[in-house]
This record gives structure tokens, sequence and C-alpha cells, in this order.
């Protein structure tokens, strides 16, 4: 059986992805990453061929080519099969309107991606942290209580 997905990063731009995945190994806070770079992408993933059930966190870019980020967010948090994944929205928007509007549907932690290399790398590495290792989440049906 494959290991299960810790984490689905769905952002398009590479330099971001590349910074996010340097700073996750080189802190060793998630196993099994999957990336999703754009939003048709990402449902995909959730809705269709993830292997082994959903990730433990989703770290979602808003401006995604294809399906943007708000509408991830919708389906995400509007189906009972995933609606419980915690998605931190990780995106340079400082909008009002998409601030609300990613509370609205049910949106887990809202962060605006810092400029700065290193407040950037910190902030990948404490909410990775936070979400991968110190939250609790309900375990999936059907699977085993962790000893």
């Amino acid at each position: 059986m494959a290991e299960p997905v810790e984490l689905l990063l769905v952002e398009d731009n590479p330099n971001d992805v590349e910074l996010t995945l340097h700073v996750l190994k080189k802190h060793n806070l998630a196993n099994s990453i999957h990336v999703a770079r754009d939003g048709a992408e990402a449902l995909e993933i959730l809705f269709g061929s993830l292997p082994d059930g959903a990730p433990r966190l989703m770290l979602l870019d808003l401006k995604l080519p294809k399906i943007d980020g708000l509408q991830v967010l919708g389906r995400v948090k509007g189906d009972p099969r995933t609606k419980t994944i915690p998605v931190v929205v990780l995106t340079s928007s400082r909008e009002d309107r998409d601030l609300s509007a990613c509370y609205e549907l049910g949106v887990n932690s809202y962060i605006v991606k810092p400029v700065d290399f290193a407040q950037f790398t910190a902030a990948v590495q404490q909410l990775s942290l936070y979400w991968l290792l110190l939250n609790e989440q309900p375990r999936a049906k059907g699977s085993r209580p962790s000893t």
C-alpha cells in the first residue's frame, strides 16, 4: 500500500513550490508531499487519484490557473469526504474580499506569503509544524488508531 499523503501543496509558482518543498524536507515536517500546480489538478487529486485517502493538510494558493483557490476551497469544505482536511491558504493576496470569502467557505487559516526569503521559510516551517505535528485531527473512518 502506498504511503499516505501528509500534505497537498496547491501552488502554481515554481519558485514557491521549490522553496516550500525545501523547507518541509529540511525540517523533516512531511514524509509524503503531493504538489498540484492548478486548481483542476488539486480537485483531481482529492476526488479522483489520491492513493490512500485525504491529506493531513492542504496548503492552498488562491490565484491559480484553470480553477481558482476559492473554488477549490469551496469544493473541499463542501464535501463530507474532505471537509475535515485542514486548509491553510498561503497567498500573496491581501484583499479583504479574499480573506472574508475564505473564512466564509471554512478555511482553517489565512496567511499572506512573506516576500522576504527568511520570513517565508519561517512561516512555512511554523505552519507545517503546527498543522502536521501538533494539531490533533479526527481519524479517517476505517483507519487504525495510532500507537
